[in-house]
């Protein structure tokens, strides 16, 4: 019988044991974040993301890897994680597999240790930022969308999202290489003006038609796959199962609803690392809805997004 009793005390301390155990970490962890740091808003933490994908593409060229399936992008100032359309267990060092493989994380400090440099992160130059989760900046890469993405909600703050995502293309690291298009009426000042405008990576063109043939003008001249002048992040993702690139770079077309092709068959000539990004309703592709209070539904993505990229402090 004092063998029962023994146990249940010794049953006891260890409860209240593990419990105070418990309080006592709960209590010690600082809560989490509900605004964005300044480190999260400014421009440097555009030059983390950039330093993350450099070093993302320098491990799987190190390692002989293809590159991940990445469609998103999460950085809290403290980790860096890469959201992947495909789950996959064996993340390089130093990146670390989390939720099943589906979320690879890095710790910001060790972008700064000695590794392979890799080169600018080509397949994921159309990687901007859509905006803010509480204190976590998300960017999305609008390459992985199969057809247009439509932004609708009130004018004045597609506007706004739609002005932030195509500045940060042509100004911010990640883009580097991307090239963009503005389509009819926006090439007029609607959406860029100034000093903005000056870019030799910005285009315009009077319809969608015309500027996928100077689009694909333009990459008539890119060398071929087998080519000396060919990176080795070309030949490393040619022929991948996430895109088959031969030196193309990726080409973010911008248009006002109202001003798309009626014949679907047009959209054919947006290819696999481009983008189109829609002011207004669009029939098929991704849908995203800005609502009043500045948050983003991002429909088949499923990122929570509290405060559009167009209201984002940078």
């Amino acid at each position: 019988m004092i063998w029962y009793v023994l146990a249940a005390v010794l049953g006891l301390a260890l409860i209240a044991a593990v419990t105070a155990l418990i309080v006592t970490e709960l209590r010690a962890r600082p809560p989490k974040p509900v605004k964005a740091s300044a480190a999260v808003t400014s421009r440097a933490a555009l030059d983390v993301v950039d330093a993350g994908l450099r070093r993302l593409t320098g491990e799987c060229l190190r390692s002989g890897r293809s590159l991940p399936d990445l469609y998103a992008v999460v950085y809290s100032e403290r980790r860096l994680g890469l959201l992947l359309a495909g789950a996959q267990q064996d993340a390089p060092t130093p990146w670390t597999a989390e939720e099943d493989g589906e979320r690879w994380s890095i710790s910001p400090d060790d972008l700064h240790r000695p590794g392979p440099d890799g080169e600018p992160a080509l397949p994921y130059a159309l990687t901007v930022t859509v905006g803010l989760d509480g204190p976590d900046r998300v960017l999305v890469d609008l390459s992985r969308a199969a057809g247009p993405i439509s932004v609708t909600g009130p004018d004045d703050e597609v506007h706004r999202m739609v002005r932030a995502l195509v500045l940060e293309a042509l100004a911010g690291p990640v883009g580097a290489l991307a090239q963009v298009t503005l389509v009819g009426s926006l090439a007029d000042g609607r959406l860029l003006s100034g000093d903005e405008t000056r870019s030799s990576r910005l285009h315009s063109a009077a319809s969608l038609e015309e500027a996928f043939a100077s689009a694909a003008s333009a990459n008539a001249g890119v060398p071929a796959a087998g080519s000396a002048d060919v990176t080795q992040v070309f030949r490393l993702i040619e022929g991948s199962s996430r895109m088959a690139v031969q030196g193309e770079v990726p080409h973010l077309f911008v248009v006002d609803a109202t001003q798309l092709p009626r014949r679907e068959e047009v959209f054919s000539g947006l290819r696999r690392e481009d983008a189109l990004l829609v002011l207004g309703e669009a029939p098929t592709g991704w849908r995203w809805r800005i609502g009043a209070d500045g948050s983003l539904d991002t429909g088949p993505l499923g990122l929570k997004i509290t405060g559009h990229a167009g209201r984002l402090a940078v």
